[in-house]
C-alpha cells in the first residue's frame, strides 16, 4: 500500500512538472523562470533545493554516529552560505542581469576565467547530485521491502527527476519547489509530533535531554589539533557553496532584487531550523528499540529514520514522512541537475555555436541535462562514499577555484583577470598536490581545501598589485555599465 501512494506521488510531481513546461517558451524560461518569481516562490525553491538527502539521511546519521559536532558544515556551513549570499551576494549578481554565474566571470574577467570556473562547477555538482540519486534508491529498496534494489532504484529515480526537468526546467522546478516545501514541513512536523508522543521517546523534551547526556549536542572542538579540520568543514559548505548555479538560479529568478536578497535570506534560516527535526526523529529511534537501532547505526546509520518510521509507525504517518524525505531528494535532484547543465551550456558550448537560436541553445541544453544525468547515475552506482561525505566534498573544489576569484571580482576594484588566473591555477594546484601527496592523517590534521583557498587568496592579491602580464581585452560599453553595479530595473 505504501508503494502504491509513493507511486502516485511522482506521478502527481511529474503531471505537475510537466504543467509548468507548457509555459516554457524560451532559454530564459527555461535557466531563471523568466525572472518574475515572488517571494514565497524563491523562499521554497531555496529552502527545498538544499533540503535534500543530505538533510534527512545524512545528516541524521551524521549526528548518531559523531554528534553535533561532525554537523559543522551542514547545517552551520550550509545556512551561513545562504545566509550570506542573500545579505552580500544576491543585490549585485542580481542586478547584472545574467543567465549563469559562469557569466560574471567573462564579464569581469575574459573566457578563459569563465571556461575554468565553469568546469569546477559542474565537477562539484557530480558528488551533490550522486548523493540524491543514491538515496532515491535506498528509499525504493526500504518501501518495496527490497523488493526493488538500490541500484534500480536509482536508475527509476534519476528518470522520474530528468522527466520533468528536461521539459520544464527552472519553472517547473520552482512550481514543485513549493508544493514539496509544503509537504516537507507538514510531514516532518507531523512525524514529529506523532513520534515524540510514543511512550518509549516521552516527549521532544525527553529526546534532547537524553542526547544531550550521551555528549550529542558538544559542539566546538576539545582540543587544538580539532581546530582546523572543524574550520575546514565550515568554510568548505560556506563559502565553496556560493559561487554555484543554483543558489545564482535562485537569487536571480525573484521578481526584483529585494525578493531575491529576502527571500534567500528567509530559505536559510528555515533551512537551519528544520535540518535539526530529522536530528532529533533519528535520535528517538534509539529510545524506542535501544540494542536494535544501535547496531544498525553501527552497520548503516542512514537506514535508521526510515526504518523507524516503517517499523514503528501507522500508514498515514509512513506515507507523511516518505512523502516529505521523497519531494526533499527530489527537489534537490531535480535542481542539481539543472544548474550544471545550464551552466555548462551557456558558458562553453555556446561559445563554439556564436550564431546559435534561442531554441536551439534550448535543445542544447536539454541534451546536456540528459548527458550530465548519465553521468551523475553512473557515479552514483560506483561511488561507495556516504551521502554526507559525496555532498561535503563537492564544494572543495569550488572553495578553491571560484570563490576567490567571485568575491574580489564584485568587492575589489583592483582585482584583475590575472590575479583571478593565479588564484585559480594556485588553489587548484596546492589543493590537488595536498589530496594526492599527502598522508591521510596529515590531510585529516591539516585539511588540503585550507591550503588551497589561502594560495588562491594570495594568488588573487599578488597577481592584482603586480605587473600585469596577463591581461583581459578591453571592457565593452555594455560591460563596463553592468560592472558599475547600477540600480535594476524595474520588471
Amino acid at each position: 500500500m505504501l508503494l502504491w501512494f509513493v507511486i502516485l506521488y511522482l506521478a502527481l510531481s511529474v503531471g505537475i512538472g510537466l504543467w509548468a513546461a507548457l509555459k516554457v517558451k524560451n532559454s530564459r524560461d527555461f535557466a531563471v523562470a523568466g525572472r518574475h518569481l515572488s517571494f514565497p516562490i524563491v523562499t521554497a525553491t531555496v529552502f527545498a533545493t538544499w533540503f535534500g538527502a543530505e538533510t534527512v539521511l545524512g545528516l541524521s546519521a551524521t549526528f548518531l554516529k559523531d554528534g553535533l559536532k561532525a554537523t559543522a558544515s551542514d547545517p552551520f556551513g550550509a545556512s551561513m552560505c545562504l545566509i550570506l549570499a542573500g545579505l552580500f551576494f544576491a543585490r549585485p549578481l542580481y542586478r547584472l542581469n545574467m543567465l549563469t554565474i559562469g557569466d560574471f566571470f567573462r564579464i569581469r574577467y575574459n573566457r578563459v576565467i569563465e571556461i575554468l570556473c565553469t568546469v569546477c562547477i559542474v565537477i562539484s555538482y557530480l558528488g551533490w547530485v550522486s548523493a540524491q540519486i543514491r538515496a532515491l534508491g535506498l528509499v525504493f529498496f526500504i518501501i518495496s521491502n527490497g523488493q526493488i534494489s538500490e541500484h534500480t532504484g536509482m536508475i527509476v529515480g534519476s528518470l522520474i527527476v530528468l522527466t520533468y526537468t528536461a521539459f520544464g526546467g527552472m519553472l517547473s522546478v520552482a512550481i514543485l519547489d513549493f508544493v514539496q516545501m509544503v509537504v516537507i514541513m507538514a510531514g516532518l512536523l507531523g512525524i514529529a509530533w506523532f513520534v515524540s508522543s510514543l511512550p518509549e521517546v516521552g516527549g521532544i523534551g525527553n529526546v534532547i535531554t537524553h542526547a544531550h547526556a550521551q555528549g550529542k549536542f558538544e559542539f566546538w572542538p576539545k582540543q587544538n589539533a580539532q581546530w582546523l579540520p572543524f574550520i575546514a568543514a565550515w568554510l568548505t559548505m560556506m563559502l565553496g557553496s556560493i559561487p554555484q548555479q543554483d543558489v545564482f538560479q535562485r537569487m536571480t529568478s525573484a521578481k526584483d532584487e529585494n525578493t531575491a536578497v529576502n527571500s534567500t535570506v528567509l530559505g536559510g534560516s528555515l533551512y537551519f531550523l528544520f535540518a535539526f527535526v530529522p536530528m532529533m526523529l533519528a535520535y528517538s529511534a534509539l529510545l524506542v528499540a535501544p540494542q536494535k537501532f544501535q547496531a544498525l547505526v553501527a552497520t548503516d546509520a542512514h537506514k535508521v529514520l526510515p526504518t523507524l518510521i516503517l517499523e514503528h509507525t501507522p500508514l498515514l504517518a509512513q506515507v507523511f514522512f516518505f512523502g516529505a524525505l521523497l519531494s526533499a531528494i527530489m527537489s534537490t535532484s531535480s535542481a542539481t541537475l539543472l544548474a550544471p547543465s545550464i551552466t555548462f551550456s551557456e558558458n562553453i558550448l555556446k561559445g563554439f555555436f556564436p550564431k546559435l537560436t534561442d531554441q536551439a541553445f534550448l535543445r542544447m541544453i536539454r541534451i546536456t541535462l540528459v548527458i550530465f544525468a548519465i553521468c551523475v547515475l553512473i557515479y552514483a552506482l560506483q561511488s561507495n562514499a556516504s551521502i554526507h561525505q559525496m555532498v561535503e566534498n563537492a564544494y572543495k573544489i569550488t572553495l578553491v577555484a571560484a570563490f576567490v576569484p567571485l568575491a574580489a571580482g564584485l568587492f575589489w576594484k583592483k582585482a584583475s583577470t590575472q590575479g583571478a588566473l593565479w588564484a585559480m591555477l594556485g588553489g587548484l594546484s596546492v589543493w590537488i598536490a595536498m589530496e594526492t601527496l599527502t598522508t591521510a592523517s596529515f590531510r585529516e590534521a591539516w585539511p588540503p581545501q585550507l591550503w588551497g583557498l589561502s594560495t588562491a587568496i594570495l594568488g588573487m592579491g599578488l597577481g592584482s598589485i603586480m605587473p600585469q602580464w596577463y591581461k583581459a581585452p578591453p571592457l565593452t560599453p555594455e560591460q563596463a555599465k553592468e560592472l558599475a553595479m547600477p540600480e535594476a530595473s524595474p520588471n
